[in-house]
């Protein structure tokens, strides 16, 4: 069941924002432990996940990029959390304006954490350094 939630959720978040192909990988090496499709897709899987990590911080510009990503990402989960109210410029129903509070909000939170977290990660294991004591 965790293997199957995990794909899930990491099909779900290649489109919406979250960490889609990690948690992909993660639900696939649950599978690969019983299915052998699993154990196939999980290597292709894999290296397009890490590809996609280490170009997310091949340059300053995309890591100063994806943290601004992350904290938009957070600062809408908090404004959706406190539900502010509608503003006079918003030009449908008073009820679609932010609907949701903290069921949403909180998730927002939850993903723009995550991505920078994700990114800190990328950075440490995909970005050359000019230390030669670390690998």
């Amino acid at each position: 069941m965790v293997g199957w939630l995990l794909v899930l959720i990491g099909l779900a978040a290649l489109v919406l924002p979250g960490p889609g192909l990690l948690a992909l990988v993660a639900g696939l090496a649950v599978l690969a432990q019983q299915y052998e499709w699993a154990r196939r897709w999980l290597q292709p899987v894999k290296r397009k996940a890490f590809a996609a990590a280490a170009q997310g911080v091949k340059s300053t510009r995309n890591i100063v990029l994806s943290f601004t990503g992350a904290l938009i990402l957070i600062l809408l989960g908090v404004l959706w959390g406190v539900h502010r109210p509608v503003p006079g410029w918003w030009p449908l129903d008073d009820r679609w304006w932010l609907p949701g509070g903290w069921s949403v909000g909180s998730g927002l939170v939850v993903s723009g954490l995550l991505a920078a977290a994700f990114i800190v990660y990328s950075i440490r294991r995909f970005r050359p350094t000019s230390d030669p004591s670390r690998p």
